[in-house]
């Protein structure tokens, strides 16, 4: 729960800005601390603590809003934040679709989620990390050289009082660890991988010895790569990189995307996107989530939901002004800072697990490619066009048989979502999450 004083701060906010002539305003306060460190060579090459607070103002007169942030507090900073913001939104353009959330929509008790780690860790036990994951990466035979290790800390107390009644807070925490590593030399070649971990809870980390073995064991396995020719194969994506395909995904389906018409979904609703069995879930409420909340940026009650499920997709991801663009209610999926009016966003969103084990994925597979990374942004949200450089394994005869790089794959998101199938490896690690999949008729563009 985010302090009183908080609270407190963004209700007078409130009813200074309905006082000077605002019809309705709403402010979100954040409180934060972080730890920051890198390590490289056997050296500390950065240690950076930060503390700060933020508050942001937003008024509505009629159908204009205007948003005014500070990280001032004082009694003076603060009356002219109300001062400014309420001018603003007296020569800002009218916006039909702004307000705030009528009073049943907002969230009553809410739910404990376990989002906060009330431990604080030390420069010093971040340094023993950072170390024991470097230490572990150059111990890999064929390490040559070291990126480093780097490892953050972070907590925040947030605030958001409303004139419609909202008075929510709550807080959060955040902890990562990762290692890159270098292997092979100028006359033989080299490659770089990594390796990392991110948790609520600095306790739930996976051990540094174990990130940085898998750096350097990434690192290795690149090694000797070739290119290999022009082809159309199936795809397989490992965990790491399938994700992206979910986040594509959830672009398609972000409810400012439809409401504008950029979407290569928009017309796609309570239709087939994915194969029957497929699912997709976003759940705000998952314990310990990277991406758990317990109300969305707007007060409004989250939950649990089958974005996609029997491969048919159920919902736009909505917040107010996107639901009020489209004639339908919030989802609770407003996301915002203290500077910006909420927009659209998931919490934690995953692909569910199929049936198969990864290797059954491909082991009917003559020709084919395991993708373990991707480059480049070469997305278009409008007509799902995709193209990406990619490095991973060839696969023949349904085994791994040697690294490939420099190449480029390509397909419609359209066609993959519905050529897509996961297998039965998913693990919640980074917010957005996916199993092993496999996607047939891509192209590889090689020599």
């Amino acid at each position: 729960m985010a302090d009183a004083p908080a609270l407190e701060l963004a209700a007078d906010l409130v009813a200074k800005a309905r006082a000077a002539g605002a019809d309705a305003a709403d402010v979100m306060a954040v409180d934060s601390v972080s730890l920051s460190l890198a390590w490289r060579l056997g050296n500390l090459e950065k240690l950076e603590r930060s503390e700060g607070g933020d508050v942001g103002l937003r008024v509505f007169i009629g159908k204009r809003q205007a948003i005014v942030s500070s990280s001032d507090r004082s009694p003076r900073a603060l009356a002219e934040l109300v001062e400014r913001a309420v001018a603003m939104a007296r020569t800002v353009p009218e916006d039909p679709f702004c307000g705030l959330a009528d009073p049943a929509e907002l969230a009553g008790e809410l739910p404990a989620l376990d989002i906060c780690d009330p431990a604080e860790p030390t420069a010093a036990s971040l340094i023993e990390a950072v170390r024991r994951a470097e230490d572990a990466a150059r111990a890999v035979p064929g390490v040559t050289n070291s990126e480093g290790a780097e490892a953050g800390w972070g907590r925040s107390l947030v605030a958001i009082a409303a004139s419609n009644g909202l008075a929510n807070g709550y807080a959060v925490s955040h902890a990562s660890l990762s290692a890159s590593v270098l292997a092979g030399d100028g006359a033989t070649g080299m490659e770089r991988d990594y390796d990392y971990s991110s948790a609520v809870y600095l306790s739930d980390l996976r051990s540094p010895e174990d990130i940085g073995q898998g750096a350097g064991r990434r690192a290795v396995a690149r090694l000797n790569a070739r290119k290999v020719k022009t082809c159309q194969v199936p795809l397989i994506y490992d965990p790491r990189v399938a994700r992206g395909l979910v986040s594509h995904f959830a672009g398609a389906v972000n409810g400012a995307s439809i409401a504008r018409g950029t979407s290569f979904l928009k017309d796609r609703l309570d239709q087939p996107v994915f194969r029957p069995g497929v699912t997709v879930v976003d759940d705000p409420h998952r314990r310990r989530g990277l991406r758990s909340r317990p109300c969305d940026g707007e007060g409004v009650a989250t939950a649990k939901r089958d974005v996609v499920a029997e491969g048919v997709l159920t919902t736009w991801f909505l917040d107010l002004r996107s639901a009020r663009q489209l004639g339908l209610r919030s989802t609770g999926h407003a996301a915002r800072g203290t500077s910006a009016p909420p927009s659209p966003s998931c919490s934690n969103l995953y692909l569910a697990a199929g049936a198969v084990t990864p290797h059954e994925l491909y082991e009917d597979v003559a020709q084919g490619f395991y993708v373990t990374e991707l480059f480049g942004q070469g997305i278009n949200g409008l007509t799902g066009d995709y193209s990406r450089g990619a490095a991973g394994f060839w696969i023949e005869n349904g085994e791994l048989a040697y690294p490939v790089h420099e190449v480029t794959v390509a397909g419609n998101l359209k066609e993959m979502f519905l050529a897509l199938t996961p297998a039965n490896d998913l693990e919640f690690r980074y917010g957005i999450d996916s199993p092993t999949v496999r996607v047939d008729g891509m192209t590889v563009a090689g020599r």
